[in-house]
Protein backbone atom coordinates (compact mmCIF):
# COMPACT_ATOMS: atom_id res chain seq x y z
CA UNK A 1 0.00 0.00 0.00
CA UNK A 2 1.29 3.45 -0.99
CA UNK A 3 0.74 6.26 1.54
CA UNK A 4 -1.07 9.28 0.10
CA UNK A 5 -0.71 12.82 1.48
CA UNK A 6 -2.10 16.23 0.65
CA UNK A 7 1.35 17.80 0.96
CA UNK A 8 4.76 16.16 1.04
CA UNK A 9 7.59 18.47 2.12
CA UNK A 10 11.00 17.31 0.92
CA UNK A 11 13.70 18.45 3.34
CA UNK A 12 13.81 18.44 7.14
CA UNK A 13 15.56 21.77 7.65
CA UNK A 14 14.31 25.21 8.65
CA UNK A 15 12.46 25.86 5.37
CA UNK A 16 10.92 22.39 5.24
CA UNK A 17 9.51 22.48 8.77
CA UNK A 18 8.34 26.08 8.51
CA UNK A 19 6.62 25.37 5.20
CA UNK A 20 4.83 22.37 6.68
CA UNK A 21 3.71 24.41 9.70
CA UNK A 22 2.50 27.24 7.50
CA UNK A 23 0.44 24.81 5.41
CA UNK A 24 -0.98 23.13 8.50
CA UNK A 25 -2.01 26.44 10.07
CA UNK A 26 -3.71 27.67 6.89
CA UNK A 27 -5.65 24.44 6.26
CA UNK A 28 -6.12 22.16 9.25
CA UNK A 29 -7.66 19.35 7.19
CA UNK A 30 -4.42 18.56 5.38
CA UNK A 31 -2.44 15.37 5.78
CA UNK A 32 1.18 16.55 5.72
CA UNK A 33 4.47 14.66 5.69
CA UNK A 34 8.07 15.89 5.96
CA UNK A 35 10.64 13.57 4.41
CA UNK A 36 14.35 13.95 5.21
CA UNK A 37 17.10 11.89 3.57
CA UNK A 38 19.42 11.94 6.60
CA UNK A 39 18.75 10.94 10.19
CA UNK A 40 19.15 14.53 11.42
CA UNK A 41 16.43 17.17 11.56
CA UNK A 42 17.00 20.94 11.62
CA UNK A 43 20.77 20.38 11.56
CA UNK A 44 21.67 23.91 10.37
CA UNK A 45 19.43 25.41 13.03
CA UNK A 46 21.42 23.42 15.58
CA UNK A 47 24.86 24.74 14.58
CA UNK A 48 23.95 28.26 13.47
CA UNK A 49 25.48 31.14 15.39
CA UNK A 50 27.87 28.88 17.27
CA UNK A 51 24.97 26.81 18.61
CA UNK A 52 22.87 29.85 19.53
CA UNK A 53 20.84 30.04 16.27
CA UNK A 54 20.97 33.38 14.48
CA UNK A 55 17.21 33.41 13.77
CA UNK A 56 17.05 36.62 11.73
CA UNK A 57 18.45 40.15 11.47
CA UNK A 58 16.94 43.31 12.94
CA UNK A 59 16.45 45.00 9.58
CA UNK A 60 12.85 46.17 9.26
CA UNK A 61 13.10 48.06 5.98
CA UNK A 62 12.61 45.59 3.13
CA UNK A 63 14.41 47.77 0.59
CA UNK A 64 17.44 47.72 2.89
CA UNK A 65 16.99 44.05 3.81
CA UNK A 66 17.29 42.82 0.22
CA UNK A 67 20.74 44.43 -0.08
CA UNK A 68 22.09 41.61 2.08
CA UNK A 69 21.39 39.02 -0.63
CA UNK A 70 24.04 38.72 -3.35
CA UNK A 71 21.55 36.57 -5.26
CA UNK A 72 17.75 36.74 -5.01
CA UNK A 73 17.31 40.16 -3.42
CA UNK A 74 15.07 41.51 -6.17
CA UNK A 75 12.78 38.48 -6.02
CA UNK A 76 12.71 38.46 -2.22
CA UNK A 77 11.37 42.00 -2.09
CA UNK A 78 8.03 40.63 -3.32
CA UNK A 79 8.22 37.84 -0.76
CA UNK A 80 9.18 40.09 2.17
CA UNK A 81 6.05 42.17 1.57
CA UNK A 82 4.11 39.08 2.70
CA UNK A 83 6.32 37.77 5.51
CA UNK A 84 9.34 39.71 6.75
CA UNK A 85 11.46 40.14 9.86
CA UNK A 86 8.60 41.49 11.98
CA UNK A 87 6.46 38.47 11.15
CA UNK A 88 9.32 36.11 12.04
CA UNK A 89 9.74 37.75 15.45
CA UNK A 90 5.99 37.65 16.10
CA UNK A 91 5.76 33.98 15.05
CA UNK A 92 8.36 32.87 17.57
CA UNK A 93 7.29 35.23 20.36
CA UNK A 94 3.66 34.09 20.06
CA UNK A 95 5.01 30.63 20.84
CA UNK A 96 6.90 31.85 23.94
CA UNK A 97 10.30 32.17 22.24
CA UNK A 98 11.61 35.66 22.90
CA UNK A 99 14.37 36.99 20.67
CA UNK A 100 17.08 39.53 21.49
CA UNK A 101 19.06 41.84 19.20
CA UNK A 102 22.84 42.11 19.48
CA UNK A 103 24.89 45.21 18.63
CA UNK A 104 25.53 44.06 15.05
CA UNK A 105 21.82 43.45 14.36
CA UNK A 106 21.85 39.66 14.66
CA UNK A 107 18.90 38.20 16.53
CA UNK A 108 19.06 35.16 18.83
CA UNK A 109 16.75 33.48 21.33
CA UNK A 110 17.29 35.02 24.77
CA UNK A 111 18.33 31.56 25.97
CA UNK A 112 21.39 31.70 23.67
CA UNK A 113 20.59 28.10 22.76
CA UNK A 114 19.54 26.83 19.33
CA UNK A 115 17.69 23.96 21.02
CA UNK A 116 15.07 26.53 22.06
CA UNK A 117 14.23 27.11 18.38
CA UNK A 118 14.32 23.40 17.56
CA UNK A 119 12.04 22.50 20.49
CA UNK A 120 9.56 25.22 19.48
CA UNK A 121 9.39 23.99 15.87
CA UNK A 122 9.12 20.31 16.83
CA UNK A 123 6.40 21.08 19.37
CA UNK A 124 4.38 22.88 16.68
CA UNK A 125 4.96 20.00 14.28
CA UNK A 126 3.58 17.53 16.82
CA UNK A 127 0.65 19.84 17.59
CA UNK A 128 -0.35 19.89 13.91
CA UNK A 129 0.10 16.11 13.48
CA UNK A 130 2.71 16.51 10.75
CA UNK A 131 4.33 13.15 10.02
CA UNK A 132 8.13 13.00 9.85
CA UNK A 133 10.03 10.37 7.85
CA UNK A 134 13.84 10.23 8.05
CA UNK A 135 16.51 8.19 6.30
CA UNK A 136 14.82 8.36 2.91
CA UNK A 137 15.70 10.58 -0.02
CA UNK A 138 13.59 11.35 -3.09
CA UNK A 139 15.12 10.01 -6.30
CA UNK A 140 12.34 10.80 -8.77
CA UNK A 141 9.00 12.59 -9.06
CA UNK A 142 6.31 11.74 -11.60
CA UNK A 143 2.91 13.35 -12.03
CA UNK A 144 -0.31 11.73 -13.15
CA UNK A 145 -3.65 13.52 -13.58
CA UNK A 146 -4.11 14.61 -9.97
CA UNK A 147 -1.25 13.19 -7.88
CA UNK A 148 2.52 13.25 -7.70
CA UNK A 149 4.29 9.91 -7.27
CA UNK A 150 7.55 10.19 -5.33
CA UNK A 151 10.10 7.39 -5.70
CA UNK A 152 12.27 7.07 -2.59
CA UNK A 153 15.85 5.89 -2.22
CA UNK A 154 14.58 2.82 -0.36
CA UNK A 155 12.41 1.70 -3.29
CA UNK A 156 9.22 2.86 -1.56
CA UNK A 157 6.74 5.28 -3.09
CA UNK A 158 4.58 8.11 -1.77
CA UNK A 159 1.69 9.93 -3.40
CA UNK A 160 0.81 13.57 -2.82
CA UNK A 161 -1.49 16.28 -4.16
CA UNK A 162 1.16 18.99 -3.68
CA UNK A 163 4.91 19.03 -3.10
CA UNK A 164 7.09 21.56 -1.30
CA UNK A 165 10.79 21.21 -2.12
CA UNK A 166 13.06 22.58 0.63
CA UNK A 167 16.18 20.43 0.30
CA UNK A 168 18.68 23.24 0.88
CA UNK A 169 21.84 23.87 -1.09
CA UNK A 170 24.41 21.34 -2.24
CA UNK A 171 27.93 21.82 -3.60
CA UNK A 172 27.39 18.99 -6.12
CA UNK A 173 25.48 19.77 -9.30
CA UNK A 174 24.41 16.14 -9.65
CA UNK A 175 22.43 16.55 -6.41
CA UNK A 176 19.96 18.59 -8.45
CA UNK A 177 19.50 16.01 -11.26
CA UNK A 178 16.07 14.94 -10.00
CA UNK A 179 14.94 18.58 -10.19
CA UNK A 180 16.25 18.84 -13.74
CA UNK A 181 14.22 15.73 -14.58
CA UNK A 182 11.20 17.55 -13.17
CA UNK A 183 11.82 20.25 -15.80
CA UNK A 184 13.70 22.89 -13.81
CA UNK A 185 16.95 24.65 -14.73
CA UNK A 186 19.78 24.78 -12.18
CA UNK A 187 22.28 27.59 -11.75
CA UNK A 188 25.62 25.89 -11.10
CA UNK A 189 26.23 25.60 -7.34
CA UNK A 190 29.43 27.06 -5.89
CA UNK A 191 30.36 27.79 -2.24
CA UNK A 192 29.45 31.05 -0.52
CA UNK A 193 30.34 32.26 3.01
CA UNK A 194 33.86 30.89 3.39
CA UNK A 195 37.10 32.10 4.94
CA UNK A 196 40.35 32.86 3.10
CA UNK A 197 43.42 30.63 3.35
CA UNK A 198 46.73 32.53 3.28
CA UNK A 199 49.45 29.86 3.61
CA UNK A 200 52.36 32.34 3.70
CA UNK A 201 50.76 34.94 5.95
CA UNK A 202 53.12 36.79 8.28
CA UNK A 203 50.22 36.89 10.73
CA UNK A 204 49.62 33.13 11.08
CA UNK A 205 51.23 33.22 14.52
CA UNK A 206 48.58 35.65 15.77
CA UNK A 207 45.34 33.63 15.63
CA UNK A 208 42.39 35.12 17.49
CA UNK A 209 43.40 38.76 17.05
CA UNK A 210 40.68 40.88 15.46
CA UNK A 211 40.11 44.44 14.33
CA UNK A 212 36.62 45.95 14.51
CA UNK A 213 36.62 47.86 11.23
CA UNK A 214 38.87 46.89 8.36
CA UNK A 215 38.41 47.26 4.60
CA UNK A 216 39.30 44.27 2.43
CA UNK A 217 39.63 44.61 -1.34
CA UNK A 218 40.08 41.84 -3.91
CA UNK A 219 42.69 43.11 -6.37
CA UNK A 220 41.82 43.23 -10.08
CA UNK A 221 38.13 43.55 -9.19
CA UNK A 222 35.66 46.07 -7.81
CA UNK A 223 34.89 43.85 -4.83
CA UNK A 224 35.55 45.29 -1.37
CA UNK A 225 33.88 45.09 2.03
CA UNK A 226 34.16 46.84 5.38
CA UNK A 227 33.73 45.21 8.75
CA UNK A 228 35.42 43.24 11.52
CA UNK A 229 38.26 40.94 10.45
CA UNK A 230 39.71 38.00 12.38
CA UNK A 231 43.20 36.55 12.01
CA UNK A 232 43.18 32.74 12.04
CA UNK A 233 45.75 29.92 11.95
CA UNK A 234 45.04 29.52 8.23
CA UNK A 235 44.43 33.12 7.11
CA UNK A 236 41.49 35.46 7.59
CA UNK A 237 37.86 35.25 8.71
CA UNK A 238 35.27 37.61 10.18
CA UNK A 239 32.31 39.50 8.68
CA UNK A 240 34.35 41.51 6.14
CA UNK A 241 35.83 38.30 4.69
CA UNK A 242 32.56 36.37 4.75
CA UNK A 243 30.69 39.19 2.99
CA UNK A 244 33.41 39.31 0.32
CA UNK A 245 33.15 35.55 -0.18
CA UNK A 246 29.39 35.86 -0.70
CA UNK A 247 29.45 38.76 -3.15
CA UNK A 248 32.44 37.27 -4.97
CA UNK A 249 31.29 33.62 -4.88
CA UNK A 250 31.29 33.05 -8.64
CA UNK A 251 34.34 35.19 -9.42
CA UNK A 252 36.45 33.53 -6.72
CA UNK A 253 35.33 30.09 -7.90
CA UNK A 254 36.41 31.01 -11.45
CA UNK A 255 39.80 32.09 -10.05
CA UNK A 256 40.25 28.70 -8.37
CA UNK A 257 40.37 30.53 -5.01
CA UNK A 258 43.76 32.01 -5.88
CA UNK A 259 43.85 35.82 -5.77
CA UNK A 260 45.38 38.80 -3.98
CA UNK A 261 43.79 41.08 -1.41
CA UNK A 262 44.64 44.43 0.14
CA UNK A 263 43.65 45.06 3.76
CA UNK A 264 43.19 48.55 5.15
CA UNK A 265 43.44 47.71 8.84
CA UNK A 266 41.99 51.11 9.76
CA UNK A 267 38.88 50.76 7.62
CA UNK A 268 37.68 54.12 6.40
CA UNK A 269 40.94 56.09 6.82
CA UNK A 270 42.64 57.24 3.60
CA UNK A 271 46.24 58.32 3.01
CA UNK A 272 45.74 61.99 3.84
CA UNK A 273 43.78 61.26 7.03
CA UNK A 274 46.29 58.66 8.24
CA UNK A 275 49.28 60.91 7.52
CA UNK A 276 47.69 63.65 9.61
CA UNK A 277 46.94 61.24 12.49
CA UNK A 278 50.40 59.62 12.41
CA UNK A 279 52.12 63.01 12.38
CA UNK A 280 50.10 63.92 15.47
CA UNK A 281 51.05 60.60 17.13
CA UNK A 282 54.73 61.20 16.30
CA UNK A 283 54.57 64.74 17.68
CA UNK A 284 52.89 63.68 20.94
CA UNK A 285 55.13 60.62 21.47
CA UNK A 286 58.49 61.90 20.22
CA UNK A 287 60.67 60.04 22.68
CA UNK A 288 58.63 56.84 22.82
CA UNK A 289 59.75 53.68 21.03
CA UNK A 290 57.46 52.96 18.08
CA UNK A 291 57.53 49.17 18.50
CA UNK A 292 56.35 49.15 22.11
CA UNK A 293 53.67 51.83 21.87
CA UNK A 294 50.72 50.66 19.75
CA UNK A 295 48.17 53.16 18.45
CA UNK A 296 44.68 53.13 16.88
CA UNK A 297 43.53 50.42 19.28
CA UNK A 298 45.69 47.81 17.53
CA UNK A 299 46.80 44.96 19.81
CA UNK A 300 50.44 45.00 20.90
CA UNK A 301 51.46 41.81 19.06
CA UNK A 302 49.79 42.87 15.81
CA UNK A 303 51.26 46.37 16.04
CA UNK A 304 54.73 44.91 16.53
CA UNK A 305 54.27 42.81 13.38
CA UNK A 306 53.23 45.91 11.41
CA UNK A 307 56.20 47.91 12.72
CA UNK A 308 58.66 45.15 11.85
CA UNK A 309 57.07 44.81 8.39
CA UNK A 310 57.70 48.53 7.89
CA UNK A 311 61.43 47.99 8.56
CA UNK A 312 61.43 49.94 11.82
CA UNK A 313 64.12 48.81 14.25
CA UNK A 314 63.31 47.68 17.81
CA UNK A 315 64.59 50.79 19.60
CA UNK A 316 63.59 53.38 16.99
CA UNK A 317 61.67 56.31 18.51
CA UNK A 318 58.90 58.25 16.80
CA UNK A 319 61.12 61.33 16.50
CA UNK A 320 63.80 59.32 14.69
CA UNK A 321 61.59 57.71 12.04
CA UNK A 322 62.92 58.20 8.54
CA UNK A 323 60.54 59.38 5.81
CA UNK A 324 60.88 55.96 4.17
CA UNK A 325 59.94 54.14 7.40
CA UNK A 326 57.02 56.51 8.02
CA UNK A 327 55.66 55.91 4.52
CA UNK A 328 56.19 52.16 4.77
CA UNK A 329 54.24 52.07 8.06
CA UNK A 330 51.41 53.97 6.36
CA UNK A 331 51.43 51.53 3.46
CA UNK A 332 51.35 48.56 5.85
CA UNK A 333 48.37 49.96 7.75
CA UNK A 334 46.42 50.99 4.64
CA UNK A 335 47.37 48.41 2.00
CA UNK A 336 48.84 45.21 3.41
CA UNK A 337 48.89 42.72 0.55
CA UNK A 338 48.23 39.00 0.99
CA UNK A 339 48.02 36.13 -1.48
CA UNK A 340 44.96 33.94 -0.92
CA UNK A 341 45.27 30.31 -1.92
CA UNK A 342 42.20 28.29 -1.03
CA UNK A 343 39.19 28.57 1.24
CA UNK A 344 37.80 27.00 4.39
CA UNK A 345 34.12 26.43 5.19
CA UNK A 346 32.91 28.87 7.83
CA UNK A 347 32.33 26.62 10.85
CA UNK A 348 29.57 24.19 9.80
CA UNK A 349 27.39 26.82 8.17
CA UNK A 350 27.84 25.84 4.52
CA UNK A 351 25.92 28.11 2.15
CA UNK A 352 25.52 27.61 -1.59
CA UNK A 353 25.41 30.16 -4.38
CA UNK A 354 23.29 28.51 -7.08
CA UNK A 355 20.21 26.30 -7.27
CA UNK A 356 16.82 26.41 -8.96
CA UNK A 357 16.60 29.26 -11.46
CA UNK A 358 14.55 32.09 -9.94
CA UNK A 359 12.74 33.02 -13.15
CA UNK A 360 11.04 29.60 -13.01
CA UNK A 361 9.31 30.34 -9.67
CA UNK A 362 6.42 32.70 -8.88
CA UNK A 363 7.57 34.65 -5.81
CA UNK A 364 4.04 35.71 -4.94
CA UNK A 365 3.17 32.07 -4.25
CA UNK A 366 6.54 30.22 -4.40
CA UNK A 367 4.91 27.83 -6.90
CA UNK A 368 6.85 26.46 -9.85
CA UNK A 369 6.04 28.03 -13.21
CA UNK A 370 7.13 24.76 -14.81
CA UNK A 371 5.14 22.18 -12.84
CA UNK A 372 1.85 23.19 -11.23
CA UNK A 373 1.51 21.94 -7.67
CA UNK A 374 5.25 22.05 -6.91
CA UNK A 375 6.47 24.76 -4.50
CA UNK A 376 9.97 25.82 -3.45
CA UNK A 377 11.44 27.33 -0.29
CA UNK A 378 14.86 28.15 1.11
CA UNK A 379 18.33 27.63 -0.22
CA UNK A 380 17.42 25.05 -2.88
CA UNK A 381 16.64 28.21 -4.86
CA UNK A 382 19.42 30.38 -6.30
CA UNK A 383 19.22 32.66 -3.25
CA UNK A 384 21.87 33.27 -0.63
CA UNK A 385 22.50 35.99 1.91
CA UNK A 386 25.51 37.28 3.74
CA UNK A 387 26.16 36.13 7.30
CA UNK A 388 23.96 37.57 10.04
CA UNK A 389 20.62 35.74 9.97
CA UNK A 390 19.68 36.58 6.39
CA UNK A 391 19.71 33.01 5.10
CA UNK A 392 17.28 31.92 7.81
CA UNK A 393 15.02 34.87 7.01
CA UNK A 394 14.92 33.69 3.39
CA UNK A 395 13.95 30.23 4.67
CA UNK A 396 11.17 31.48 6.99
CA UNK A 397 9.73 33.84 4.37
CA UNK A 398 9.70 31.60 1.30
CA UNK A 399 8.52 28.60 3.35
CA UNK A 400 5.65 30.51 4.95
CA UNK A 401 4.46 31.73 1.53
CA UNK A 402 4.87 28.31 -0.10
CA UNK A 403 3.04 26.51 2.69
CA UNK A 404 0.19 29.01 2.78
CA UNK A 405 -0.41 28.90 -0.97
CA UNK A 406 -0.14 25.12 -1.22
CA UNK A 407 -2.69 24.84 1.61
CA UNK A 408 -5.09 27.44 0.30
CA UNK A 409 -5.19 25.83 -3.13
CA UNK A 410 -6.67 22.78 -1.38
CA UNK A 411 -9.22 24.58 0.81
CA UNK A 412 -12.13 23.63 -1.44
CA UNK A 413 -10.86 20.18 -2.36
CA UNK A 414 -12.89 17.20 -1.19
CA UNK A 415 -10.83 14.84 1.01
Amino acid sequence: MIDTYDLVVIGGGAAGFFGALSAASHNRKLRICIIEKSSKLLSKVKVSGGGRCNVTHACFNNSELIRSYPRGGKELKTAFEQFSVNETIKWFESRSVELKTESDGRMFPVTNNSQTIIDCILKETEKHNVKIITGRGVSNIQKNASLFILSLSTGEELKSRKILIATGGSPKEESYNWLKELGHSIEKPVPSLFTFNVPDSDLSGLPGISLPSAKVKILSSKLEQNGPILITHWGFSGPAILKLSAWGARLLNDLGYKFKIHINWLGSLNDEELREKLNLVAEENKKKVVLSNPVFGISRRLWQTFVQKAGIEEERRWMDLSKKQFNKLMETLLRSEYEVSGKTTFKEEFVTCGGVKLSEVNFKTMESKIVQGVFFAGEVLNIDGITGGFNFQNAWTTAWIAGRNAAEEMLNVEF
